[in-house]
């Protein structure tokens, strides 16, 4: 039956798509034993508490699991909610160890994460059904201070805790949550990449990676994660893992090309390309959202899940691919087609939108000269910057509406 249901969505639009499965997701995905739930949706968000322990509670309008990406260090807490909605996007400013959170949708289920104001670890999570009056499910979450204890001020999680409401802003008034943006560097160690007059292309995609670093720190927009930070060979499938332990947002692997004519030169852009996408699934695990989600063991569900997801990614990654290219035109030049697609490892996260940028060919004099001046090599990653900065501007714009 699913194999003849994938069959007929072949070639449709994904809006189509994703509205013909809708009624399968809610009633599959989510049921309960003998009936079926919609999807969750946040009502409120509240906080409580102090410096030394603080609360969240998310209060939803059915049951949810939820699954912790990262769980205090960097001073950020991020956890995926599956089977929820935020339309649009929520956010709200911190109190105790919460300096701001934010509510955004990813496919299938929304993620919360929240910037911590010192250090802190989560020290347990919960959801409460309804009773005693209380109609909603409430998904809870303890944090407590890392570190010496301090003087714990009155109101902690030890004492009973006043819990306030924040108020719940669309995306216009955006908080300074950071966006995490894996930057890879291709190749390292035993492995040179494309050789040209001057050297190794493992050489100069780790100069860029580091020069486009810099451009991104300085904004103070980004948590930027390094796949390799010397000459270490780092294998591919480990890349790809390290983005989504990271809870990415964006997956950059930077490497320099070689061809047979020397007369040939110019950079593209790689995305994820259709016939390769089933491969992403090596890198789901049974603690994704989409694998958990299904309450009633039907694993066509989750694999309906997954497939919405990885579309949902592609598109995202070839959306970035198109803003980055002409910002990229502006210091080199771009190959003919220079949009390209492939089935690359680095490519195949299924929830980490993600491109790969070939800078150039070391193999023609004029794209080498570029890639190993410093000031031109920084003037190209500045574009690539600004390319990310037009992104993250993008969907800002989008959720605000």
């Amino acid at each position: 039956m699913l194999a003849k249901f994938g069959d007929v969505l072949k070639g449709v639009n994904f809006r189509l798509m994703a509205l013909a499965v809708a009624g399968v997701v809610c009633l599959g995905a989510f049921a309960v034993s003998h009936a079926a739930q919609p999807s969750a949706g946040v009502l409120k968000v509240r906080l409580g508490g102090d410096g030394v322990e603080t609360r969240i509670v998310i209060d939803l309008s059915h049951s949810a699991t939820a699954r912790v990406v990262a769980g205090g260090g960097d001073r950020r807490v991020v956890l995926n909610l599956a089977g929820v909605s935020a339309e649009g996007g929520l956010q709200g400013r911190g109190q105790g160890l919460v300096k701001a959170w934010m509510i955004d949708e990813v496919g299938g289920g929304v993620r919360l994460r929240v910037d911590l104001a010192s250090n802190a670890v989560i020290k347990r999570r919960f959801l409460l059904p309804p009773s005693d009056g209380v109609t909603t499910y409430r998904y809870v979450v303890d944090l407590a201070a890392a570190g010496p204890p301090a003087a714990r001020a009155p109101g902690a999680l030890n004492n009973p805790v006043r819990l306030t409401s924040q108020p719940m802003t669309g995306r216009s008034a955006v908080l300074s949550l950071k966006k995490v943006v894996v930057i890879d560097a291709g190749h390292g160690g035993h492995d040179p990449g494309a050789r040209g007059a001057q050297g190794y292309e493992k050489e100069i995609t780790l100069a860029a990676a580091e020069a486009l670093k810099a451009r991104l720190e300085r904004g103070g927009r980004y948590r930027v994660v390094m796949t390799r930070q010397d000459d270490v060979y780092v294998p591919l499938e480990s890349r790809v893992q390290l983005a989504r332990r990271a809870d990415a947002d964006l997956f950059i692997s930077l490497h320099a090309d070689a061809g047979t004519d020397v007369a040939l030169r110019g950079a593209s852009v790689y995305t994820l390309s259709e016939k390769a996408t089933p491969r992403s699934a090596k890198f789901v695990n049974k603690d994704d959202w989409f694998m958990r989600a299904n309450l009633n063991g039907d694993r066509g569900v989750s694999d309906i899940l997954l497939d919405l997801t990885q579309r949902a990614t592609k598109n995202r990654s070839a959306t970035f691919a198109e803003m980055l290219l002409p910002r990229v035109e502006r210091q080199t030049p771009l190959l003919r087609r220079s949009h390209r697609d492939a089935g690359l490892v680095v490519l195949l996260a299924p929830d980490v939108p993600a491109v790969l940028l070939e800078m150039g060919f070391l193999t023609n004099v004029n794209d080498e000269a570029g890639l190993r001046d410093p000031s031109r090599r920084t003037r190209l990653m500045n574009s690539v910057g600004d390319a990310i900065d037009d992104y993250f501007d993008r969907e800002t714009r989008l959720a605000a509406r």
